[in-house]
This record gives C-alpha cells, structure tokens and sequence, in this order.
C-alpha cells in the first residue's frame, strides 16, 4: 500500500502558493498553482534613517498582507494535510531576516514573521503527522536578480533547482522527524 504525502509549500517569493499532492518522487505526483500571492522585494542599499516612512510601510504593508493570505491558505489546506498519511508544510522565508544587513529593517522584519509561523505552527501540529519547516534562501538566480545586479557574480547565488532539492527533502517520508526548522540555503553568499 503506497503512503500519501499532502503538502503545501508557501513560495512568496516567486509569487506563488503550490499545493503539490500524491507521491514525492513518483512521476505521478502533480503541481498545482493554487493561487498568486504578491510579495515585496527587498529595497538594498536604502538606509533606514535616510529613508521614507512610506518606503518601509510598503514592505510591511505589501509582505503583510501576503502573511494574511499565507494564514488563510494553510487553513484551508490544513484539514487535508491532517487527514494524510504525512503532512508537509514547507514555508519560503529568508536568510536576510535572521541577520538583517544595513538598509534591510523593514524586508527582514516582515520576512521574519513567515520564520515565527513556521515555528509557532510546527509546535501546534506536533501531535499530528505534519511537520512545518521553512527554507531561508539567500539570493536566488533567477533572471530578474541577474537584472537587478548586473554587477553580482551570480554563481555564488542559490540556483533554483538546488532550492527544490532542499524542499523535497524537506516534503519526503525521510524527514519526518523534521519539524519547527528552519533551513538556511545560501550558496555562497
């Protein structure tokens, strides 16, 4: 008899919530969007005392109200992950919100509460068959960061795939006992 793994991966950094069903590492196993969630990206470089207020309240406000929408999903997803074999919940935060750098107050303070829900909701479901974890990319290759730093050595940054590598751990029958952790993937940054 094949076991189910249901989990629901937040990815608001690519702007999107997946819920995958079926089969980790089974070709059967699907990917679905189920919805867009907009994130703000990080404003580098600008300084919290040189700044506006209105710059700060973006982040807050725009990473915000994706924390509103990641709470309403996992509600809506919970029940079924609860119902599985094994549950998994893998959230997408940052590694700049561990340690914020110059001119990354208000990126790092909204990003930092996806790291406390993560821990929060992996000690509410500690008696259920879901574990919650979260990835902490650094800087991730995608074309639009290698635009917006033409002057970076890109092959220090996280490749995309190496990212989903740690995720599907993450969502596979041999992490199990993984659960309230939080997983810095950096590269070489």
């Amino acid at each position: 008899m094949k076991s189910s793994i249901w989990i629901a991966i937040l990815f608001a950094a690519a702007a999107t919530l997946w819920i995958v069903s079926g089969l980790v590492g089974q070709d059967e196993a699907n990917a679905v969007p189920a919805a867009a969630e907009a994130g703000a990206a990080p404003l580098p470089g600008v300084q919290f005392i040189e700044s506006e207020a209105r710059t700060h309240q973006r982040e807050l406000t725009v990473n915000g109200h994706t924390a509103a929408t990641r709470h309403v999903r996992l509600r809506a997803a919970l029940p079924y992950l609860k119902q599985s074999d094994a549950g998994r919940i893998v959230n997408v935060g940052a590694n700049g919100a561990l340690k914020s750098a110059a001119g990354m107050g208000a990126y790092a303070a909204s990003k930092a509460a996806v790291h406390r829900l993560t821990e929060s909701l992996a000690e509410e479901l500690k008696s259920s068959t879901v574990t919650v974890n979260a990835v902490l990319p650094s800087i991730l290759d995608t074309p639009q960061n290698r635009a917006d730093m033409p002057d970076a050595d890109p092959a220090k940054w996280v490749a995309p795939a190496d990212l989903a590598a740690v995720i599907l751990f993450l969502a596979s029958p041999e992490a199990r006992a993984v659960t309230g952790a939080l997983i810095p993937v950096t590269g070489k940054v």
